[in-house]
């Protein structure tokens, strides 16, 4: 069967465009015109993935990625007509799993959604080896990628969460931000590591009472960062 992808933009030939090209590749393909629809497809259906333009009717794109990860931790690719960095970080920051800028190649977007979701699959695959990861007042749950401090959740992204996972299965060991960039998003990621240090000041800001000190996630400066046991 299928991949199902939800595209999400209000310019209705760009849609209508990615949506023949996507169903050339046998992609089950629904679309959205506004932040508000969108949100309701994703909590009505299963998607795959979501390709979703920042800038939409009603709610933007990156209030649309920010409410779907309250409830889903499905792909999401920005796309973004601005050349600005700090909109990407943005979406970044907010879940999304990558951006592409407009105008765009559509060979570029599908080789782009085929590494995320080929991400994502094996991802779940290896994850089933280990439902729970428990280190001292930390709680992982893979299968559903919550944490617990304490027996409290703390809400985290997808992102987030991959990159803590990652650091508390190696205790002590120090990642660099290339290879943190390599493993949570993949070799053929094209962002920079700027990526990586957002990830991590957001990360502690969520889990550590004092970021600036922190108990669970440290840097080794001019090397990387490590989760401490």
């Amino acid at each position: 069967m299928g991949k199902r992808v939800l595209v999400v933009d209000d310019e209705k030939l760009i849609v209508k465009g990615i949506r023949f090209s996507l169903e050339q590749d046998d992609m089950e393909v629904e679309c959205a015109y506004d932040g508000e629809e969108a949100i309701e497809k994703v909590r009505d259906g299963h998607f795959d993935l979501v390709l979703l333009d920042i800038m939409l009717p009603k709610l933007t794109g990156l209030e649309v990625c920010q409410q779907i990860r309250e409830f889903s931790d499905v792909p999401i690719v920005m796309l973004t007509a601005k050349g600005d960095d700090m909109d990407k970080i943005l979406g970044l920051e907010y879940g999304a799993d990558d951006y592409i800028t407009k105008p765009f190649n559509i060979l570029e977007v599908k080789a782009r959604i085929k590494a995320i979701m080929r991400r994502t699959s094996g991802k779940s695959e290896s994850v089933k080896k280990q439902r729970f990861i428990e280190a001292g007042d930390l709680k992982l749950d893979c299968d559903g990628k919550r944490l617990y401090i304490n027996d409290k959740e703390v809400n985290l992204t997808t992102k987030e969460f991959d990159v803590l996972e990652l650091l508390v299965l190696n205790p002590n060991k120090v990642y660099s931000r290339e290879n943190l960039l390599k493993l949570v998003w993949g070799a053929d990621y094209p962002g920079d590591v700027r990526t990586v240090d957002v990830h991590i000041r957001r990360l502690r800001e969520k889990i550590e009472k004092n970021p600036s000190e922190p108990k669970y996630v440290h840097t080794k400066w001019g090397v990387g960062y490590y989760y401490k046991n």
